[in-house]
Formats: structure tokens, sequence, C-alpha cells
């Protein structure tokens, strides 16, 4: 597929999500949120380097990310394509455990001025990058969760139906 049909199913995909959004509750509206449990992991002082591809297409190259409890990952996104960020803009969000990536989903995609990223999610994400485009990379530091598998997705409107996987924690 050449890039312009591609950012026409981009921008359609674009309206028909945000159009499924609409009569969702807006973001800056007061929302209650139930307190999380945190379980705290004891740093190992080992770093894991995990470098994330981002494609014009659609896809990171890896739905398994692999990591021992207790790292400290440091995690580069890069966006191997050219498309521009308010076309075919990418991010690694990973999810905590139980949180439903597909409600996830949807609640970014009316999140435009945050970078797809909810205030009424922060809660559920363990780490993030920014949002980037064609040519551009950010890199995150975080410690993993314990042990478990968790979801990892870009939250740009529609993406996390394609661009997901799951994050284990050995």
């Amino acid at each position: 597929m050449n890039t312009n049909a591609l950012s026409r199913v981009f921008i359609i995909l674009t309206f028909f999500f945000s159009a499924c959004n609409s009569g969702k509750q807006n973001e800056t509206s007061a929302e209650v949120e139930e307190p999380v449990e945190e379980i705290t992991v004891q740093p190992t002082g080992e770093t894991v380097e995990i470098l994330l591809l981002a494609t014009d297409q659609m896809q990171f190259d890896q739905q398994t990310i692999k990591v021992k409890e207790g790292q400290t990952v440091r995690l580069t996104l890069q966006h191997s394509g050219r498309m521009p960020k308010a076309a075919m803009g990418h991010n690694f969000v990973l999810l905590k455990k139980g949180v439903s990536l597909s409600e996830f989903g949807q609640k970014a995609a009316g999140a435009a001025g945050n970078d797809y990223i909810p205030h009424s999610e922060k809660r559920n994400i363990i780490a993030h990058t920014k949002m980037i485009g064609g040519g551009e990379s950010d890199t995150i530091e975080f410690l993993t969760p314990p042990r478990g598998e968790y979801e990892f997705l870009c939250s740009f409107p529609g993406h996390y139906a394609i661009m997901k996987g799951i994050f284990v924690v050995e």
C-alpha cells in the first residue's frame, strides 16, 4: 500500500474512532479514581536495554518483550518510518495488570491534547514514551513491575488494535 493510500486509511480510522468516542465523558471532566494497590519490587541494580521499532505500517517489531523482575528497563522507541506524528504517531504504553487494552485505547483516542495519554488512566500506566513521528525516538527508564505478563500498546487513535504486545517479567 502506498503512503497516500495508507494516509487516507488512517484518516478514515481516526474519524471513526473519534466518532465512536464522541459520546464518552470528556477528559477534562472530574472522574473518581479508585485507589490502586502498589506492589514494590526490589531493584537488582541490573539495567536491560530494549530497542523497539515502530513503522509507518502500524507495527512494532516485537510483540513480546522479556525482562527480569527488579531490572531497570531503558527502552528506546524508534519510529523507522517517514510519516509525521500528526498522521502516523507512535508511542509505547505499558499497562498495569487487569487494565483493558481496548478500553484504554478507546479513552486514549479522546486525549489528543495530552499525546493520547488520558488523564483518567494515568494510575493504570506503568510507563510510557512520548508520541513520536517518523525518524524520531524517545527513551524512558523504569523499574520492572512484579513477575507476570503485562500488555503494551501504541495509544495513537486506532493503533492499539494492531500495535500491541506482551511485556513478560520473569
